[in-house]
């Protein structure tokens, strides 16, 4: 059974930094792909960064990009998202996710199956 448990959510300031953690388990693919999707109360859920987890090629949201990066410790079974510089419009419920052959979320050239059950982010002005 493949367990997906994010951590790391918190309040903070505009302009704080947060680390994201997602915890895999039970998870038998190798050389495929991770990422993190974020939700706002009332906005529909959208990607936020994807990792090739055979290569370490990664892809960013326009929104993100030279803010946060995504990183995976492969020996810890660890996906981390590191986000600098955090907006109040960077508020959502972030959510972890892992391809599988049956996803139907695409995003960043990856297909999604798995998905962790959110860690909270709010960033006040």
């Amino acid at each position: 059974q493949v367990q997906l448990v994010e951590s790391g959510g918190d309040s903070v300031q505009a302009g704080g930094s947060l680390r994201l953690s997602c915890a895999v388990s039970g998870y038998r693919y190798s050389n495929r792909c991770m990422g993190w999707f974020r939700q706002a109360p009332g906005k529909e859920r959208e990607g936020v960064a994807v990792i090739s987890t055979g290569g370490g090629s990664t892809y960013f949201a326009d929104s993100v990009k030279g803010r946060f990066t995504i990183s995976q410790d492969n020996a810890k079974n660890t996906l981390y998202l590191q986000m600098n510089s955090l907006k109040p419009e960077d508020t959502a419920m972030y959510y972890c996710a892992a391809w599988g052959e049956y996803g139907r979320i695409w995003y960043g050239g990856c297909r999604f199956d798995y998905w962790g059950q959110g860690t909270q982010v709010t960033v006040s002005s």
